[in-house]
């Protein structure tokens, strides 16, 4: 291989694969959403009152309820990278989508595991197979098979195609677990926001107890909001610089 054909070329996929500086708009969202989570966590747990019912545990809904729809934001993200990648076939669309499935599921983790904290003083148990729990565990195992379907198929074009399809359909299982103690009456899960089902165990009501409203309205808009999207932005910039690196290896290796 030619010197004038291996270095210029090298050189140019070297310096096409650099990654763009960090924007300054994103280390802004990043110091705002640490902030955010500290005022969240001081509302939660300094100045909204002990619930009435359920004492200190029912703090942790603060950040249990928020997260769910976190993952609801980060997953309905995927869903939009999966479609425009199907449209356009551009590669931005599929690191959203990964991007958006594994933020979702990182969320949808710190879900679970509040949820569960929350059941053993109130259920006195830390896992039952209630229809929303239930719901939930098989949406988790349905994304985390979509990062075992990517890491299963070579050719990065099919893959891309194929993973799109997935998480598309996906997002069914987050409507599902969103909505079905909606329409199962048999749930001993309580919903916050409207009557919960008759058979409910652990309800609270909102404005029965000072300040447990606002500690929830905060941290939603934390959780829901800003978390999700500070973090899919890092990773999406965190793909991109797995491929910058893998462009520099190919460079070395051609030249």
């Amino acid at each position: 291989m030619s010197a004038v054909k291996s270095v210029p070329l090298g050189q140019s996929a070297a310096s096409s694969a650099l990654l763009p500086p960090r924007p300054r708009l994103l280390t802004l969202l990043t110091i705002i959403t640490v902030v955010a989570v500290a005022i969240g966590l001081y509302v939660g747990l300094g100045v909204a009152r002990t619930d009435i019912d359920q004492g200190d545990v029912q703090r942790i809904f603060y950040i249990h309820m928020p997260a769910f729809f976190g993952a609801f934001v980060a997953f309905g993200a995927g869903v939009l990278g999966g479609v425009m990648y199907l449209r356009t076939r551009e590669i931005r669309w599929d690191t959203l989508a990964l991007a958006g499935v594994e933020v979702g599921l990182a969320m949808a983790m710190i879900n679970l595991i509040t949820g569960m904290i929350w059941a053993r003083p109130i259920w006195n148990t830390w896992w039952t197979w209630d229809p929303r729990l239930t719901a939930e565990a098989i949406m988790v195992l349905t994304y985390a098979a979509y990062l075992m379907l990517r890491a299963g198929i070579e050719n990065p074009e099919r893959r891309r195609r194929f993973a799109s399809v997935y998480v598309i359909l996906a997002i069914t299982t987050v409507l599902i677990t969103l909505f079905i103690i909606r329409v199962v009456p048999s749930t001993i899960h309580p919903v916050v926001i409207g009557p919960s089902p008759q058979n409910a165990v652990g309800g609270f009501e909102l404005n029965a107890t000072r300040g447990v409203g606002a500690a929830l309205g905060v941290n939603m808009i934390v959780w829901a909001a800003l978390v999700p999207v500070t973090l899919l932005w890092w990773r999406v910039r965190l793909e991109k610089l797995v491929e910058a690196a893998n462009a520099r290896k190919a460079a070395l290796l051609d030249s």
